[in-house]
């Protein structure tokens, strides 16, 4: 009877290993790569999250963090890896994240007895791996498993100036590798091979470690494309590096690779095979996805900020990307910080961005939205909204061509050489759209997009054509589903 016992309980493990061991990385969706699947579900990825700090800052509680996020039906998280860090005040970020103390930063070297590095300690042995660390990402990774987050780990970033420079692990001041000073202007690049040997190693590590879990995916690098910091041969190379890395594994493994594009908008007219999905920041008004939709891959808006604390203004930013046909999400938070994990920090009034619990909330209501949508099968439809629109107002509509119509109108726009630059209308109005809209009978649902209460909704029989649909009082932004109704 023991011995049966035991060969049960070692089935039964064997079993959750197989399982865990089986489950598909979060892929594009087989029937629409506009999005992703994710654990068998199609899914868009919405989150406003910490500045990346939460696996390399020490003093950053990451379990309480993930619960935040998982209390307010969030679904994204974003970290970088380790080879860069920010020195406190960097970019007016009050308390960043992403600023740990020297002492306090868990890197992926192992630190040497050698003396002398920039930050006042030991220098790096880059030939040694620091397995607190690892050790450190992957109860991460796990943690963020277990509530259903997708963490997207951003390999490498440029160093936009020579303070991040100095605090690299990869800066050979920093490190014993005996290799050449490097400027850091070429450091993202093809141009010296001992460095490229060494990412290519770290890419390696990274894969190797990450490859039992089904919530990652690899972004190559941060804003490559400030000041041409990073080069695109580099990054293709990396893309490359990680393909192999991952066909090498045993059995081979093959997570999303993610490449940030731009800020604002850019088409890209040459994507690169192992690239799957392309990612913008401050993509407002999100053109950018139509400039690329053709691309049939998930196109994100990974970043944004630097429009002031109001937290309408990514509501808004937010709503719009994802009803363009954008698959992704994510808003820098800075009311999450080391102490702060619960994102309780009062973010000052100064600062380059927002965050609050208020509009963790308010991104749930559009979570919910989308979970009420078929999206899978719909599209974006340009031509939907014929008329009714005020001056100063927009909307962006999908479709599911004579089936369901969901409509997004808010007032945000863009205001070049201001702060915020992003501004909209704040007095309570109403009015009807026109929608061209087949014959049929429908029901319209007006949706509070601040609490994602049902403000208004009502049946009607269209001939076809252009139909008037009022909406109920609103203030700055709301949401509409006009769905065709059994006969």
């Amino acid at each position: 009877m023991v011995l049966m016992h035991a060969i049960r309980i070692l089935g039964a493990a064997s079993l959750s290993l197989f399982a865990a061991a089986a489950a598909e990385p979060i892929g594009l969706h087989p029937d629409n790569p506009h999005y992703f699947s994710f654990r068998g579900k199609p899914t868009v990825l919405i989150t406003s999250a910490e500045h990346y700090g939460a696996v390399l800052n020490g003093d950053f509680d990451f379990v309480r963090y993930l619960d935040t996020l998982k209390a307010a039906g969030l679904n994204l998280t974003r970290t970088f890896a380790g080879v860069y860090y920010e020195v406190p005040g960097d970019f007016g970020i009050a308390r960043n994240t992403l600023a740990p103390k020297p002492s306090r930063f868990v890197g992926p070297y192992a630190r040497s007895t050698a003396k002398g590095a920039l930050d006042g300690l030991n220098k790096f042995n880059l030939d040694r791996w620091n397995a607190a660390y690892f050790d450190r990402l992957k109860r991460f990774l796990r943690a963020a498993s277990d509530r259903g987050i997708v963490v997207e780990l951003t390999l490498f970033c440029v160093y936009y100036s020579d303070r991040m420079w100095n605090l690299s692990p990869l800066n050979p001041s920093n490190n014993t590798s005996g290799m050449a000073a490097i400027p850091r202007e070429e450091v993202l690049a093809m141009k010296h091979p001992g460095m490229v040997a060494v990412q290519e190693a770290f890419v390696r590590k990274i894969v190797q470690e990450t490859r039992e879990f089904d919530n990652v995916l690899y972004e190559i690098c941060n804003e490559p494309y400030i000041r041409g910091l990073a080069a695109d041969d580099w990054q293709s190379h990396i893309a490359k590096v990680i393909r192999q890395a991952e066909e090498s594994l045993a059995p081979p493994q093959r997570h999303l690779t993610g490449w940030n594009a731009a800020n604002f908008a850019r088409k890209i007219d040459a994507p690169d095979p192992n690239v799957s999905y392309y990612a913008f920041h401050y993509a407002r008004p999100p053109v950018t996805v139509a400039q690329n939709y053709s691309l049939a891959r998930p196109i994100g808006m990974n970043e944004t900020g630097f429009d002031g604390t109001l937290d309408a203004v990514y509501r808004m930013q937010a709503w719009d990307f994802l009803m363009a046909g954008g698959a992704m999400y994510n808003n820098l938070d800075y009311s999450f910080t080391a102490g702060n994990e619960d994102g309780a920090f009062p973010v000052p009034g100064n600062s380059p961005g927002g965050g609050s619990a208020e509009l963790r909330l308010q991104l749930r209501v559009l979570a919910d939205f989308f979970a009420g949508l078929d999206f899978v099968k719909m599209r974006p439809a340009n031509d939907l909204v014929t008329g009714g629109l005020p001056g100063g107002y927009a909307a962006r509509a999908l479709e599911q061509p004579g089936q369901a119509y969901a409509v997004y109108v808010h007032s945000g726009r863009v205001m070049e050489g201001y702060r915020p630059r992003y501004v909209y209308r704040t007095g309570k109005t109403s009015f009807p759209i026109s929608l061209n809209l087949p014959a049929g009978k429908w029901r319209a649902r007006w949706t509070n997009t601040r609490t994602g209460k049902v403000d208004h909704e009502e049946n009607f029989e269209h001939p076809g054509g252009h139909a008037w649909v009022p909406s109920p009082e609103f203030t700055e932004d709301i949401a509409l589903v006009v769905a065709r109704r059994d006969p």
